[in-house]
This record gives structure tokens, sequence and C-alpha cells, in this order.
């Protein structure tokens, strides 16, 4: 605890000695460790916010956090998985480094985490809402609780031991997604990758209601902050852990499925209204949240600290980033979710290796039939593609991948032309390839290494 140092009984002293008493506090202030706020909503997608550019959904919270700090173009999840992602955030490691690169498995039992380290800086610990990571012991919070709406409560009292390190993990915009009673489903605009039918609008809707529900959750929590003396050296995170859960997006190593919004706001450090395009992997967080508060960086973790880009005084960070995903085989009958593939993406191009090529690609979207999870949209994909080509080529492509996929991001956003196969691309795939093997060696991944091998 941080201990205030009184006048009271001292004799009088000059204005030039009361100056540099000033001064000192001053720098005190300054140099004090600050209160570190992570705020990560589950399967938002990184352009549906208005922030990055979606004018129909409603997220006044989001937007105005972008206003007040620096918005990153190039962020990036390890894993387009929950559980997995979540073990990234936590241990700074990859998954294949961390243990829990499948779906509900937990991390190493050697492994360092986010309130280790933070705890070991002093500070007092919590994490609000889901916690889909594991083992629990390996995750110390000195207070958790499930439910993220306690969150700005809990905030609105804390007063100390220490500077605080909090984590909230929204179950929005997670399915089952908020009924829809406020959006208009017809004036949607859609994503070119999915297929226009009544019920992907209607789910559509749905979905941004519950964008907009986590919205509110996360304005909660910023307004208690402005609400209190920290509001003056707070570091201030929002991402998701992953892409939505839409087809091509969650499940899925594309764009749809690893790149998320990530905002960052720190008064007097991060200059509001500020954009990045450096690339940034999530595996990032904790060793930025280590180097902010004042601690030496692990060595043998696989982030990378990115404070210098937050405070201005470089541009780029990663030269290429890494997804992988293993899959799971939990929620229904059979195999669901048995997709494994690995990836590297540059700033231009992603590429994109699938590990099981002949397998078809079954997941919670394609495979739940009723339930809370149940979306319809998926059923009305399946029916027009029996009379619509293009939806036919659709469900085809999301369904079935061939081994090897590579788009160029900056004239196919949405990865629906591959050019794998294309000869004029064929150095740059073999280029990926190569540096995608290196990586997989590297980490102790050895699945894929007998196909790039070829």
């Amino acid at each position: 605890m941080f201990s205030r140092i009184g006048f009271h009984g001292y004799a009088p002293i000059g204005a030039a000695a009361l100056c540099v008493v000033a001064s000192m506090l001053n720098a005190e202030r300054v140099q004090a460790k600050p209160s570190i706020i992570l705020f990560i909503s589950d399967d938002h997608g990184w352009l549906d916010s208005g922030a990055y550019g979606d004018t129909f959904v409603r997220t006044p919270n989001i937007d105005r956090l972008a206003k007040e700090g620096m918005r990153f173009t190039h962020a990036f999840a390890a894993s387009p998985l929950c559980s997995p992602s979540r073990c990234v955030i936590q241990t700074g490691l990859m998954p294949h480094r961390n243990g829990g690169h499948k779906f509900g498995t937990p991390i190493r039992n050697d492994l360092r985490t986010m309130p280790t380290y933070l705890k070991e800086l002093g500070y007092y610990t919590a994490h609000f809402g889901k916690f889909h990571h594991g083992p629990g012991r390996s995750f110390p919070y000195d207070h958790i609780r499930k439910s993220e709406e306690e969150a700005a409560d809990f905030l609105a009292d804390f007063n100390g031991p220490g500077p605080l390190f909090m984590v909230v993990c929204t179950h929005p915009p997670h399915t089952p997604w908020t009924k829809n009673t406020t959006y208009d489903p017809d004036t949607i605009t859609l994503p070119p990758n999915l297929i226009d039918t009544p019920e992907t609008r209607a789910d559509r809707a749905d979905y941004y209601s519950d964008v907009t529900l986590m919205d509110n959750i996360l304005g909660d929590v910023l307004d208690v902050v402005a609400g209190k003396a920290i509001s003056r050296n707070t570091l201030f995170l929002y991402s998701s852990d992953q892409g939505a859960n839409w087809p091509f997006a969650k499940w899925c190593l594309y764009d749809g499925g690893l790149r998320v919004p990530l905002i960052a706001r720190w008064p007097g450090r991060i200059a509001p209204e500020s954009r990045t395009d450096a690339m940034v992997n999530l595996a990032d967080l904790l060793p930025t949240c280590i180097a902010a508060a004042g601690g030496s960086v692990p060595k043998d973790i696989d982030g990378q600290s990115f404070l210098p880009v937050l405070t201005g005084n470089i541009t780029t960070h990663h030269a290429v980033v890494f997804g992988s995903h293993t899959g799971n085989d939990n929620g229904g009958p059979g195999v669901w979710n048995h997709c494994p593939a690995r990836t590297i993406r540059t700033p231009t191009h992603r590429y994109i290796l699938n590990l099981s090529p002949d397998t078809t690609f079954t997941t919670h979207i394609t495979g739940v039939k009723q339930g809370i999870h149940f979306l319809p949209h998926w059923d009305s994909w399946v029916k027009k593609a029996k009379t619509d080509p293009i939806a036919k080529a659709t469900v085809e492509r999301y369904q079935h991948r061939p081994r090897e996929e590579l788009y160029d991001m900056g004239k196919d956003p949405f990865e629906m032309v591959n050019l794998a196969d294309s000869p004029e691309h064929a150095e740059l795939l073999k280029s990926l390839r190569t540096q995608l093997a290196t990586w997989c060696k590297r980490q102790g991944d050895t699945i894929p290494l007998e196909y790039l091998a070829e």
C-alpha cells in the first residue's frame, strides 16, 4: 500500500523548498504504477463496432474509448477458439508452448500467468466474468467473480491495497445472442462472404444486440474509472478473444477468426484518436502490461511488449504473426470443429496450411440443430445452395478446405479468392510455407512439419 507523507507539525519552509517538494511529489505521481484494466469480450468481430467502420451496430463506449486512445488495425488472436486464445493471453506463450492448444485443455503446470507476474509487481489482482482457462490453481487472482457485471461495483469501492490489475471478461457477444428488439434486419449491410437470407439477417440483428449489450457493460466500467482518481493513471485495454461466431470467422484461421479489435487508452501516455497499423498478437498483452507496470519482461515467452507503440516511440512491432487451430470434440455426436490448421499473416498476405483437408468441417454453426446455440442462418444457406450457384460455392468453400490457401489481404480482405495455385504467387507461397515450418519447429509443434517438408 502506498503511504502518504503528511506535513502537519513541521515548521514553515520557504517557497523555494515548497517548489522542490511539489516537484518531487509530482514526479512520484508520474512514476507511480498505473492501474491496469484489461477488458476482453467474447466472439466480437474486429469490424463490428463504430470505431472500426460499422455504421449500423451501436457501440458508443468502444467508440469513445477509441477517441480517447489508440486503435490497432492489425491485432490478431493466436487461436480462433475461446480457451486456447485466453491461455495465450494469460501466459504470453503461443498455444503449443503453453499446452492449452486444444479447446478446454489446461496449460502446463509449471507456467506463470498474468496474476502471478502482476502480484509480484505489487498489484492487487481481480478477475470478473468468463474464466475460461485452467487449471484454476495456475491463475491465483486475489479476487474472482463469475459475473462481469460485478466489475463496475467492485471498481467503485476499490481503494487498495496497491495498484489494481483487473481483467473483465464478458460473456456477450458469445451465443446465445440476445433476442433483437431494436435493430431492423432489413437494413443491415452484410459482409460479402455471408449469404443473404432472412435468417442471416435475423441472426445478424441478434448478434448486433449482443454486441451492444457487451458495449453497455464496457460503458459501466469506463464510467466508474472516469469518476475515480485512478483515471489519471490507468492503462485501459479493450480486445476480444477471437472473431465472431459466423462462418469463415470463429473456428477458422481467416482474418474473420483471428483478427481482433484492440484499443488502448492511457491519459498522458497514449495520444487520443491515434491509430496504428503495427502488427501485434494477443500474446503481447501480458508483456505489455508487465512493461507498463515497470517490470522486466520475461525473455522466455513468445509475446513482446508493444508499449513503445502505445507511447508513439515506434510505429511497427511484428513483421509477421502466426496462428494455430487444433479443435475440440465436445458438444455433439462424432467429432466437431476438427479442421486443424496453421497460418502465417504478413501485412499484405495470409497463408493457411490445412492439416485435414479431407474432413468435412462441422462446427457449432453447422451442427447444432436445436437449443440455445442453434443459429438458423446455416440451414437457410444449405437450402439456398440447392438452387443458387453462389450459395452452393460458399457452403462448399466453408465445409471443405484445400490443403493450402493464400490470400491477398489488400485486394481480397474477406479471403474469397485462393491464390495458392497461382503461378505468379509461387515464390511467395514457398517463402511463407518455409517461415511457417520454421516457426512450428521452434514451437515444438511437429504435426504440420511433414506436410511442409514435401
